[in-house]
């Protein structure tokens, strides 16, 4: 089984309660999941929160909206992925952060192919990165991430989930998935005020309740409205992927 884990939790430093803000009607974490459901990949989505009281609304959300749900540490973010892919028997895991509400299901779908043909234990699209950051994939098999569970010690290591499979090559089986074009200077994620300033104009523009957009569209869209890229371009990139 192929599943969706995203990790979210309301407790954000640089802006709390982010993955529930109001987007077109909707938390930003409906919107997350909503794009999931486009992937023609994936079998299953779970929510894996923290059992940070803060927390529960995340859990009553998911019980209101009838998905799935793991509670796990706040900071060792990697045996929280392990123990709800293990609590729900999943082969492959693709991990999906809840501050990307522009995640493409075409692009989480063409990262899980290359997984699966190349007969990969690893497969991202972040190093080097070449798309937008916010538009990261990493899907990786069960068993790697049981090895990295029992063996990655560095706080660092055990708060960003990946990091000791990215160190590993020789013990991993992995590939970057990378476009021709290098797109990693657009930042379409959300950590700060004026990210979300930016994603609402994007969705503003592009969002209908009865289709989705994609990398595509949302490209065409900053080519022909250069200011809305402006909004959040001082952000820098996660320190991770540089």
């Amino acid at each position: 089984m192929i599943a969706a884990i995203i990790q979210a939790r309301m407790s954000s430093t640089r802006l709390p309660n982010k993955v529930l803000l109001n987007l077109c009607g909707q938390p930003l974490l409906w919107h997350i999941v909503n794009r999931l459901k486009f992937s023609k990949k994936i079998d299953r989505i779970i929510i894996a929160t923290t059992k940070n009281p803060r927390d529960d609304v995340i859990e009553q959300w998911c019980r209101d909206n009838c998905l799935d749900l793991y509670r796990g540490h706040e900071n060792d973010v990697l045996s929280r992925y392990y123990e709800a892919a293990t609590l729900y028997k999943v082969d492959t895991i693709v991990r999906i952060t809840a501050d990307d509400p522009l995640k493409d299901p075409e692009v989480v779908d063409d990262t899980i192919t290359i997984f699966q043909t190349h007969n990969l234990d690893f497969c991202y699209n972040n190093n080097p990165a070449t798309f937008p950051e916010g538009l990261d994939v990493e899907v990786f098999s069960w068993k790697a991430l049981s090895i990295a569970n029992e063996q990655a010690s560095a706080p660092y290591e055990r708060e960003h989930v990946t990091q000791y499979l990215f160190k590993k090559p020789e013990l991993f089986k992995q590939k970057n998935y990378a476009l021709k074009q290098n797109f990693s200077y657009l930042r379409w994620t959300l950590d700060e005020k004026e990210d979300f300033e930016m994603i609402q104009k994007i969705y503003g523009e592009l969002y209908r309740k009865d289709r989705i957009f994609l990398f595509k569209d949302i490209l065409t869209l900053l080519e022909n409205n250069p200011e809305i890229e402006k909004i959040n371009s001082f952000v820098k990139r996660s320190a991770m992927y540089i």
